[in-house]
């Protein structure tokens, strides 16, 4: 992981700390742009903020590099924008200390994001904005499927056949193939049970 601070002090104390934690690997500076997981301390998130990750993102050696930003002042404006560059937890300045900061970069190694409420509903707000506006006159999900890939990955939960499917939805069974292979294709999934796994996961139904 690297460490990115508005104020040098800041960023050379929490480098300090975190060096001492078994939890975290942190890379010296002139390794920055080979971290996975960047650390960001302000203590204002502004439009310069924002700059400095798509900056990092521009720079990194890995191509998607994952933020944790320390910072009080976050913007809805600033969320979605900040999300498409990686940005995967929030932890307001005040009252942050260096155990918080800890647990929220093991956090996204393990899989575990931290939003304030209000972050999170904003979020909640575009998804929502986007399915309906956006993605809903396409006939397409979040998931990026289809309402009647939705409907054949459902059945295919339920244990049917392609026959049954194809009958049930008066379709051809070839028709029934077609879709399930352009869709195993344009989501690079392997097989039928992988694109079932794929819709749970996603919340497709």
């Amino acid at each position: 992981m690297a460490v990115v601070a508005g104020d040098p002090i800041t960023g050379q104390g929490a480098v300090s700390y975190l060096k001492t934690r078994s939890e975290v690997d942190v890379l010296d500076a002139g390794r920055q742009y080979e971290a996975d997981v960047v650390l960001i301390i302000v203590d204002t998130v502004t439009d310069e903020t924002l700059k400095i990750m798509e900056g990092f993102t521009s720079a990194s050696l890995r191509g998607d590099p994952r933020f944790v930003l320390i910072g009080d002042g976050m913007r809805e404006q600033h969320v979605a924008r900040a999300v498409s560059h990686g940005l995967v937890s929030v932890v307001p300045r005040r009252g942050a200390d260096f155990e918080q900061v800890l647990r929220a970069i093991v956090d996204v190694h393990e899989g575990r994001l931290q939003m304030p409420s209000d972050v999170v509903g904003w979020l909640a707000e575009r998804l929502r904005w986007i399915e309906k506006d956006v993605l809903g006159p396409h006939g397409l999900t979040t998931a990026g499927l289809s309402k009647r890939e939705v409907e054949i990955l459902s059945m295919l939960a339920d244990g049917m056949e392609t026959a049954e499917i194809a009958q049930r939805l008066n379709y051809s069974e070839r028709t029934i193939k077609n879709t399930l292979y352009a869709m195993l294709a344009r989501l690079g999934l392997r097989n039928r049970v992988h694109a079932v796994a794929y819709a749970i996961r996603h919340n497709a139904f």
